[in-house]
């Protein structure tokens, strides 16, 4: 099978999973809210099928002609979206945790820096693949070339790190941004420094929020027995946070909901924690409610879906022989990868935790509409490609 069938399948399957938990995991909240007991369900059921189905229509589009077009017209669009959020008022761009993130209609409610990203990706490929051509150059050369994009860059972590109060989404960028100025050809020595670059602005966006300062705080404090044991004594007395500013309750519960689902799980619809111990279960938390009920072995194939899903657009990406499709592809893996990454360490506590949803599973349609989108812009130059290996076999 052709790895655009696969990646098709195995993206749809995953949806497919992430629809049958939005039944069990928000239970909770539909007693709460006296909501109708197919409430979450529906709503993610056609989420889910609109979105396999943009995933199959754009799949039949040609790349040379729509590619360019989409992918500008999401940057542009939800850029001037992100913009004019802060100034929209309440009943359209409603406050929640400080900051202005949602869109919200009638009918539904929309992320924009969910698709704005992949408006950045393809502009990023495309803008890559012509100032960047892969020849040795000096290192100042290479920081004059690479300076509009970092300024760029910035002006998008003030947008969306302090005007949308969202650090996780610049964290995506960022990881995006660097290795697809590696890949499409600049030093490794650029790469560590942009690499260091971004931690500095990190710091920087979390020393000037007092919130962010605790969150990692509370994080050390209820994380830092699993590392100081690594260090010496000394060395550790001092890293020892003694005072916990917030309540950890919800990681403490996620990592209890993940260790009591075992090996094979409490069974689908018998898991406790989502009973309001983890409020945000069906979003957030979606692996710590799915690991509860199906556990450690469910968890891994999701887990090995997930990897055959980026493994597949890197199969695709190698074999593209324009490099926008090789760089957009590439930056569409790396999406996934990282909010995959982000999630899955934040909720078993490796890392802070950050409120990234998680691709195909998590519930709401913004998450899972662009990166559908990205899918089947993937799955639309894909076709060149097979075009390209059937012409070489014969």
């Amino acid at each position: 099978m052709s790895p655009d069938r696969s990646l098709f399948y195995v993206c749809s399957l995953l949806i497919t999973i992430g629809i049958i938990f939005s039944f069990s995991l928000p239970i909770y909240f539909v007693a709460r809210n006296d909501y109708p007991m197919y409430h979450f369900l529906l709503r993610q059921f056609v989420a889910g099928s609109l979105s396999i189905f943009i995933m199959w229509f754009l799949s039949r589009l040609d790349p040379d002609k729509w590619l360019f077009r989409i992918g500008v017209l999401f940057f542009i669009i939800f850029t001037i979206l992100m913009i004019s959020m802060p100034f929209m008022p309440s009943s359209i761009a409603r406050v929640v945790n400080g900051a202005k993130r949602w869109i919200h209609t009638p009918f539904f409610a929309i992320s924009p820096v969910e698709f704005f990203k992949i408006g950045f990706i393809y502009c990023l490929a495309w803008s890559f693949s012509r100032k960047i051509d892969g020849s040795k150059k000096s290192f100042k050369t290479e920081i004059k070339i690479l300076i509009p994009y970092i300024l760029l860059f910035l002006f998008y972590v003030f947008l969306i790190a302090f005007m949308q109060n969202d650090l996780g989404q610049i964290a995506v960028l960022a990881v995006i941004l660097i290795f697809l100025a590696l890949f499409a050809g600049t030093s490794f020595k650029l790469f560590m420094m942009g690499f260091i670059l971004s931690i500095g602005v990190a710091v920087v966006a979390i020393l000037s929020t007092s919130h962010r300062l605790n969150r990692i705080i509370n994080w050390w404090a209820y994380a830092q027995d699993i590392f100081l044991k690594f260090l010496p004594d000394d060395l550790a007395s001092h890293l020892r946070v003694e005072v916990v500013l917030e309540q950890t309750g919800q990681v403490a519960n996620s990592l209890n909901a993940i260790k009591y689902g075992s090996i094979y799980g409490q069974g689908f619809g018998f898991g406790s924690y989502k009973l309001g111990f983890l409020p945000d279960v069906h979003t957030d938390f979606v692996l710590a409610g799915i690991s509860e009920e199906i556990g450690f072995v469910g968890f891994s194939f999701i887990a090995f879906l997930m990897f055959i899903v980026i493994f597949l657009i890197l199969k695709i990406s190698a074999r593209s022989e324009n490099k926008v499709y090789h760089l957009f592809s590439l930056g569409i893996a790396l999406m996934i990868f990282t909010a995959f990454i982000i999630n899955s360490y934040g909720v078993s506590s490796i890392i802070p935790l950050k409120g990234i949803p998680v691709p195909f599973l998590s519930y709401g349609g913004s998450s899972l509409l662009a990166t559908s989108i990205g899918i089947g812009m993937v799955l639309m130059l894909a076709k060149k490609t097979s075009k390209k290996v059937r012409d070489d076999s014969n």
